[in-house]
């Protein structure tokens, strides 16, 4: 048996970003290594400028995640003024950089969003974990720093619901957690347990998707693998590399 941190992902706009070129910014659709790391360390008020701090945390923690709605894509066209870049001027405030309108550029991009997907997380500690999973449980129910699904501009619709979880592998623990009704919500009754029918209806939750990290016990065969570049490397210099995730696609049936 091992102990799982669980809790679930839902937003109106995701952006889970992948390898950025020129002008495009692409999402994947689902969370990526990265991303729920931030997740926590802005949970627990971990600074990107702090080099220890983020280190443990990307090698303390490992992740299993289970896409129970893809969502729908968006892509938002935008222009950003900006100014140029100079080595010896660094501007500290937006008000700083567009001071001088006859410096300012336009910088051009393409970005991409999930729209009403969901996720369910599962974390496991390593034996180098800096924090025990109670606690980290205790900071997505009270965050030091905002939380935002891969962008700033995509706030959480709803609280976390972080719940600690025994279970013999990663795919137990994913469905064995409980969550409330997503359409219940508005009600003024308590609301039931996800999925009721509304969920259905609304989110039309369909072929389960379950991603996991080498080495993670699964529980479930693998449909195929792939390679995500979203292991980071330096928070402050914003470098990542490689790793390979598993990929599990549940039939119909849910097996």
């Amino acid at each position: 048996m091992a102990d799982y941190l669980v809790f679930r992902l839902y937003g109106p706009l995701a952006s889970w970003g992948e390898i950025a070129v020129g002008e495009s910014r692409h999402s994947a659709v689902h969370p990526s290594r990265s991303a729920l790391l931030g997740l926590l360390g802005a949970a627990l008020g971990i600074e990107r400028t702090d080099d220890d701090g983020q280190a443990a945390l990307t090698a303390g923690y490992q992740f299993g995640v289970k896409l129970v709605s893809v969502g729908s894509p968006l892509r938002d066209y935008h222009t950003v003024q900006a100014p140029p870049q100079q080595a010896k001027m660094q501007y500290r405030t937006r008000r700083q950089e567009l001071i001088d309108d006859g410096r300012l550029g336009t910088l051009l991009s393409s970005r991409e969003y999930r729209c009403d997907s969901i996720a369910v997380v599962a974390v496991l500690a390593r034996e180098n974990a800096p924090r025990p999973l109670d606690q980290l449980a205790d900071a997505l129910r009270r965050p030091v720093f905002p939380l935002y699904l891969g962008r700033k501009s995509c706030p959480l619709a709803l609280p976390l619901g972080p719940q600690l979880v025994q279970a013999e592998t990663l795919r137990l623990a994913l469905d064995s957690a409980v969550h409330s009704s997503l359409t219940d919500l508005p009600k003024k009754s308590a609301p039931g347990a996800w999925p009721s029918a509304s969920d259905k209806w609304a989110f039309r939750p369909g072929q389960a998707r379950y991603y996991w990290e080498t080495g993670m016990e699964a529980g479930m065969p693998v449909s195929f693998q792939t390679e995500r570049n979203d292991e980071p490397l330096s928070r402050r210099r914003w470098q990542f590399v490689p790793r390979r995730e598993s990929v599990h696609l549940a039939g119909e049936d849910g097996q």
